[in-house]
């Protein structure tokens, strides 16, 4: 089995909706574009990658939405070096119907009172939810490792919540120690790295906003 030496999750840059709440009342989630500094962090983030793959090959799995497929193209990597595939299953969290601002405010509170992981938004998913899809793309990845030919590198474009879900499916993290933790900023990136002991290592930990409180230790 030829495994990646690194798999980095990148989210993307800044969109609409991130400067704009408002925005989801008129415009599907899936459609909202990156905003011009949006694309200035792609333009940056690309610049990091580039310098991080070194001229290696990379396999990039690309979540379908708009802001994710014009995040990866303005990263700029070497299309000749790259092979890159839409994949539904890094898709956002389906939040269901963004268009009722007073119901959609209801239910995000309801969601930090009951828990990110198990709240599910109506008509949407819970975090639970995306977490199954994420271990479902992630047996596809592992499969995808038998090629002898497999390239050093893969490149997973997607988002937040999307990000930390596939760290908590690949490292164990329980319900609790998930929930602690913050999404990355706009076009920021962590890297899994195959270290000398054959296991997997993330480069630098998710920020954590709260200590995290499980029902019982296992």
């Amino acid at each position: 089995m030829a495994r990646p030496r690194r798999i980095v999750l990148i989210r993307h840059g800044e969109s609409e909706g991130n400067v704009d709440d408002t925005v989801y009342e008129h415009v599907p989630d899936h459609a909202l574009r990156l905003t011009a500094l949006g694309r200035e962090q792609a333009e940056g983030a690309g610049a990091r990658l580039r310098a991080y793959f070194d001229g290696e090959r990379v396999s990039a799995y690309v979540s379908p939405y708009r802001r994710t497929l014009e995040t990866y193209r303005h990263l700029g990597l070497d299309p000749s070096l790259v092979r890159a595939r839409e994949e539904p299953r890094l898709r956002e969290q389906d939040w269901g119907n963004w268009q009722d601002p007073p119901e959609v405010k209801r239910q995000k509170a309801a969601r930090d009172t009951y828990g990110h992981f198990f709240y599910r938004f109506a008509q949407g998913e819970s975090g639970a939810d995306v977490y199954d899809r994420v271990g479902a793309f992630l047996e596809s990845l592992w499969r995808s490792f038998e090629a002898p030919d497999h390239p050093q590198n893969v490149l997973l474009v997607t988002h937040g919540l999307t990000m930390r879900l596939f760290c908590m499916r690949w490292m164990h993290w329980s319900v609790a120690e998930f929930e602690s933790l913050s999404n990355p900023g706009n076009a920021e990136s962590r890297a899994l790295v195959l270290g000398s002991d054959g296991r997997y290592h993330l480069d630098r930990p998710f920020e954590r906003w709260c200590v995290p409180e499980p029902f019982e230790t296992l």
